[in-house]
């Protein structure tokens, strides 16, 4: 592990993105309480109002530009926080990003690792041994439909899944996690592995993970959880958090 006691967290954002910025320092913080790290948070913003597919191509083009500002203030690790952004670009469409990204960084004489939501949901399924989900998701069913696609693609069985159809990305940040202990339940849990609460970084879900984890008895994860996680994991550093789910219990 390396020396380092302070580390600083670059996230690459969405305009409109307000609870990256939110839920994944909170997760960091509640760390600190059990950790000696100390961890510093700097955001670059890519435009993006509604999700729709235009905006989204259109925003992920901007974050190659979004890399090399945060290279600038020579970050430890960078994040880019829109899952459905990527996995609404083709299937396995992170691998391209994470190497793009990357590859703007060495450009800018300094080398970053880098996570994309998308792709750190992927990993975390893997790392809980998921083979069937269910999953919960704001946006509209086409974009809704690309996700389940993706997922399916990289080996997952969606055995079932809910779309709120929000286009509006600060309604979708406006909505109350809590009502996911509601939303759920709409849900065929029967045979799954994990429940995706959030599959998506700008739907607030962090109060509800580990009230949902105690009421359905099975591993429940979020897109910002697992984004948490792999940045952990990058940095070499322990990923026990006293929040978030089994996913960040220390056991992955």
């Amino acid at each position: 592990m390396s020396s380092k006691k302070t580390y600083r967290i670059g996230q690459v954002v969405p305009s409109s993105n307000v609870t990256m910025e939110t839920e994944i320092p909170a997760l960091f913080r509640s760390r600190e309480t059990i950790a000696s790290e100390r961890f510093t948070f700097h955001s670059s913003r890519m435009r993006m109002k509604k999700v729709t597919q235009e905006e989204l191509a259109a925003m992920d083009a901007a974050s190659l530009k979004c890399a090399i500002e945060l290279s600038d203030a020579r970050v430890d690790i960078m994040g880019y926080a829109c899952l459905v952004a990527i996995m609404s670009m083709g299937r396995g469409y992170h691998c391209v990003s994470e190497v793009n990204l990357h590859e703007e960084t060495v450009k800018n004489d300094s080398p970053t690792p880098i996570v994309t939501s998308a792709g750190a949901l992927v990993k975390g399924l893997q790392a809980l041994g998921a083979k069937k989900i269910a999953l919960i998701m704001p946006y509209m069913k086409p974009l809704a439909e690309k996700v389940v696609d993706y997922l399916e693609n990289q080996g997952f069985i969606i055995s079932d899944w809910v779309a709120l159809e929000i286009p509006d990305n600060l309604e979708v940040a406006a909505q109350n996690p809590l009502n996911l202990l509601e939303i759920y339940k709409r849900l065929n849990l029967k045979d799954i592995d994990v429940l995706v609460a959030s599959a998506c970084v700008q739907m607030p879900s962090l109060e509800a993970i580990d009230l949902l984890e105690k009421e359905v008895g099975i591993p429940v994860t979020s897109a910002a959880v697992c984004t948490t996680w792999e940045m952990l994991k990058k940095l070499n550093l322990d990923t026990k958090i006293p929040m978030g789910g089994s996913l960040l219990s220390g056991k992955f």
